[in-house]
């Protein structure tokens, strides 16, 4: 069968997921009475509560006798390992674009990727239904930024279409019929080449996504870049350095259709399909017949930027909510994931059952210890760090920087301005983007944003939009100043009483309910001031014989602040940890007790000194 293979790349929110709905829709891909979720490619639990894409997935259609693979991949800039690994997949790619938003950080991320494999992409200017679409000027910010990578003089001349993903159309022209996507599928026939890969060599594919399955184990996806692969084959794995893994059968060999897995006899060269029968295969291995014996190359991930440290839950509570609560048990769990997410790496801390987790971003790691969450486990987090290197050649500290990308309405950019530029942000661009808003581009260390999107969307009341993406590594900007609030402390254990809450919230802004168990050691809430304060929540009203004439005074607390997790990890300092089980987030103070947390405090004094 004839094949194309394409990958769908763009920003986050841009409509590849809703795309994919309806290219799967019009190409017959589901009964005509079938009922379809919204953005069936978003199967897990937390891509659907997000809204947004976490993971590549691949699905398959036929036109016109033609069978188009196509790869669905996240759009936030924390995922982009999964772009990179889907791009060695891939003949072409389609490139969205809202019509409003243009171009921002992420698209820039996929296209330069997409040009450096030498792809030829197809854009797409999606949204145009929107009523501050701007096709036009949108169609000419992705000419000049083909332009600005490096395109070559075949992807510069790049087929452009108009569309609305959610209603199903894509034209030539604004003035096409927009009925339907048929002129997007024509053009991925005519303009994405056929993969041209040898089928009489030896089978060898590389494995691009892994997958865990009940029933069939690990399944790996890849493209088979040589040969035929057939069901219960002998094959073997190699790692990038050419040492053979394993060696096994093909005990189930399955292409894409729709929505499904298609379980087939051959697969040939070019095709994308799914395997199982492997136990220690994983990313980037070359799994290949056994007279194969150099491995494929496989394409280099960008290093991660930020680092946590997981540890065990110690706390008064540890173990009461979570069934996985040893360090072996988060180890085994930590270093699965490390095998199927080739853009996060783990290593073991100096700390004592404590691991060292390494990505791209708060957000990745994020999803990560929601997973962990989700699955029983109990564990407390450090604060974000962001992992710095020598330079090669002076040896000079450097750290990762971001193009940080903003809009924001003209009434509140001084306020933006000025506190990006007290986390060392240095402002590259500032022009209008209509309807009375700005945008700001900045070069920010990546520390520098670290808890800064709650501050941003309270300065801007909730209007403004941020974008980030690592734009490489620059000399180390100094000091940054952090949170400038310390905390309310408890100094007791048990529950938290609404009569002693009522008294503490004029110390600050208070993080618990009454009723909440609370234990030396735990931060109750924020302090007005930037000191840190020992408090006793559980203090009770003394009751005597005298009554007074009225009714006593109604103690009316203000909603607590609730913290997502994100949020819970960006908030706290060096000294403080989250404590993550699957019933409730909590923050703390690393050492419990208030003596220890004295004598440490001298101790970095002194060391500071």
């Amino acid at each position: 069968m004839d094949i194309r293979n394409v990958a769908i790349i763009a920003h986050v929110d841009h409509g590849k997921t809703t795309l994919v709905d309806n290219l799967l829709k019009q190409a017959g891909a589901f009964r005509t009475n079938q009922v379809v979720a919204e953005r069936a490619m978003d199967r897990n639990d937390l891509e659907r509560e997000r809204g947004i894409t976490i993971l590549a997935k691949s699905t398959a259609v036929e036109w016109k006798g033609v069978k188009i693979n196509i790869v669905d991949t996240p759009g936030h800039a924390d995922f982009g390992g999964e772009v990179e690994r889907i791009l060695s997949m891939v003949d072409g790619a389609v490139v969205l674009v809202d019509a409003a938003e243009g171009v921002l950080p992420q698209t820039k991320f996929v296209l330069t990727k997409a040009l450096a494999r030498g792809i030829r992409p197809i854009v797409v200017v999606n949204k145009v239904d929107r009523q501050d679409a701007r096709p036009d000027e949108v169609h000419s910010e992705m000419f000049d930024l083909f332009a600005a990578l490096g395109a070559d003089d075949n992807q510069l001349d790049f087929p452009m279409l108009f569309a609305s993903g959610r209603q199903g159309w894509a034209d030539e022209t604004m003035d096409g019929p927009k009925k339907d996507l048929s002129a997007m599928f024509d053009l991925i026939l005519s303009h994405v080449p056929a993969p041209g890969l040898d089928p009489n060599l030896p089978f060898a594919m590389n494995a691009a996504i892994l997958e865990a399955d009940n029933f069939l184990g690990r399944i790996l996806t890849g493209r088979v870049e040589q040969g035929t692969a057939r069901l219960n084959m002998p094959v073997k794995v190699l790692r990038r350095d050419g040492s053979v893994v394993e060696t096994g059968r093909l005990t189930k060999l399955m292409t894409f259709s729709g929505l499904d897995r298609v379980v087939v006899e051959t697969a040939y060269a070019g095709d994308i399909i799914a395997i199982a029968g492997l136990s220690n295969g994983t990313i980037p291995d070359t799994i290949c017949d056994p007279a194969v014996m150099e491995p494929l190359p496989a394409i280099p991930v960008d290093p991660p930027t930020l680092s946590m440290t997981f540890r065990i839950n110690d706390g008064p509570l540890g173990g009461r909510e979570g069934k996985k609560v040893t360090s072996r048990q988060i180890r085994d769990r930590l270093f699965k994931e490390s095998e199927g997410n080739v853009a996060i790496s783990i290593k073991v801390s100096e700390e004592v059952d404590a691991f060292e987790v390494a990505g791209r971003g708060e957000l990745q790691l994020g999803v990560l210890i929601e997973q962990m969450r989700r699955e029983g486990f109990e564990l407390t987090i450090g604060r974000p760090r962001v992992l710095t290197r020598a330079h090669p050649e002076t040896g000079e500290r450097e750290e990762p920087f971001e193009e940080c990308l903003v809009d924001v309405d003209e009434e509140y950019s001084g306020v933006v301005v000025q506190k990006l530029s007290l986390r060392k942000g240095q402002m590259q661009d500032m022009r209008p983007s209509g309807g009375g808003k700005l945008r700001l581009t900045f070069l920010i260390p990546s520390r520098g944003l670290i808890g800064y999107h709650g501050e941003f969307l309270t300065d801007t009341r909730g209007t403004g939009i941020m974008n980030r993406i690592f734009a490489g590594y620059q000399p180390w900007a100094g000091p940054i100043e952090g949170r400038r609030n310390g905390s309310l402390i408890s100094n007791s254990d048990g529950e938290a009483i609404q009569y002693s809450l009522f008294s503490l919230q004029e110390r600050g802004t208070l993080f618990v309910d009454p009723g909440v168990k609370v234990y030396v050691g735990m931060i109750l809430g924020e302090h007005s001031r930037d000191n840190d304060l020992d408090v006793n929540p559980i203090k009770e009203k003394k009751l005597t014989n005298i009554r007074a004439a009225g009714k006593d005074e109604a103690l009316l607390l203000v909603p607590p602040r609730r913290m997502s997790l994100e949020q819970a990890i960006a908030y706290i300092e060096e000294d403080e940890l989250v404590e993550v089980t699957p019933t409730a987030v909590r923050l703390r103070k690393r050492y419990l007790d208030p003596h220890e947390r004295k004598k440490n405090a001298r101790k970095s004094e002194s060391e500071a000194a």
